[in-house]
């Protein structure tokens, strides 16, 4: 708990950080608050799939790795696209803070309390439904000439702040944007196309063909060999962690289209069950990413898949 002491000259920044009190004050208690995990959807998240104890949880998801601005770069999300979201499970019974929307970069992060009871977490948690929403293409994915579209300069922090009625600081979390996708040709009737549709497309609308290692942390052991982001997975598939490549943070990213009436998030515009295409090459053919699970293919340039531009490639 957190004790407040409150005047007509009083200044309070939250997290018992600083209180200042005039001639009268008025005793009040705050309960404190705390954000214990930021869950993303949560398919294929146990056994084989699931990373460390202490960052990935697989009934709840990843847990909150700093509270320190300086080092928000160490939790999740470090990736995103437009319409992707994840939720922030609360404790403290803080059901009526306000949190006002975030925007870096032409994205901006949105946050909306989720009504009902998740089966998920304690009663008494609060569930905070956080989209993402930037940079899209959706209005050209039937042009293969598309103009360009705004490319965000990463990275950047977003401090998301929940706030009690008197406009105090009640608990907050930070992230670092380090890329930012672009999805393809997600709605129906579903399409796929050829390496070099997709690489010229990307290039048109001022964004890059990715590499394994932006879309997963797999390691293929047969056939074609390649090694994804760090830390890898044990096996061809991803490992749940924070910044080891897109699939291995968000999951099942076809999942992203479908969402709760009045969450405020929309449709992501991925493929189902499909292959996305990489510039990493094997032989004749182009290594390819599954982005259900983040397993490693290779496919011939001419024959078709997915795509996912990005903004920036991982170092």
């Amino acid at each position: 708990m957190i004790l407040l002491l409150l005047s007509s000259l009083w200044n309070v920044q939250a997290n018992g950080k600083k209180v200042r009190t005039g001639n009268r004050s008025d005793a009040i208690i705050i309960p404190s608050a705390v954000i214990h995990y930021a869950r993303p959807n949560l398919y294929f998240s146990e056994g084989r799939y699931a990373g460390p104890a202490d960052i990935w949880n697989p009934d709840k998801g990843f847990l909150v790795q700093s509270i320190d601005p300086e080092s928000y770069n160490l939790n999740f999300p470090t990736t995103g696209a437009n319409h992707l979201f994840f939720d922030l499970v609360i404790s403290g019974g803080f059901s009526e803070l306000t949190w006002e929307p975030v925007t870096h970069e032409g994205i901006t992060a949105t946050m909306t309390p989720l009504p009902g009871i998740h089966i998920w977490i304690h009663d008494s948690s609060l569930v905070l439904r956080v989209v993402l929403t930037g940079p899209d293409a959706r209005n050209q994915w039937d042009n293969p000439h598309p103009n360009p579209i705004a490319k965000p300069k990463l990275p950047q922090t977003f401090e998301l702040v929940g706030r009690d009625r008197y406009g105090i600081e009640v608990v907050k979390y930070g992230f670092v944007l380090k890329q930012w996708f672009v999805a393809r040709d997600g709605h129906l009737p579903f399409r796929t196309r050829t390496y070099s549709d997709h690489l010229a497309w990307c290039n048109n609308i001022g964004y890059q063909m990715p590499r394994v290692r932006d879309l997963t942390n797999a390691v293929t052991k047969f056939g074609p060999s390649i090694v994804g982001a760090n830390p890898s997975s044990p096996g061809n598939h991803y490992m749940r962690h924070i910044d080891a490549g897109f699939s291995s943070e968000w999951g099942y990213l076809f999942f992203y289209n479908y969402t709760a009436p009045g969450d405020g998030a929309g449709d992501a515009g991925f493929l189902p069950l499909n292959y996305y295409w990489t510039s990493d090459v094997t032989g004749h053919e182009q290594f390819t990413v599954n982005l259900d699970d983040g397993r490693i293919g290779s496919h011939p340039p001419k024959t078709e898949a997915g795509v996912v531009c990005v903004s920036n490639l991982k170092p």
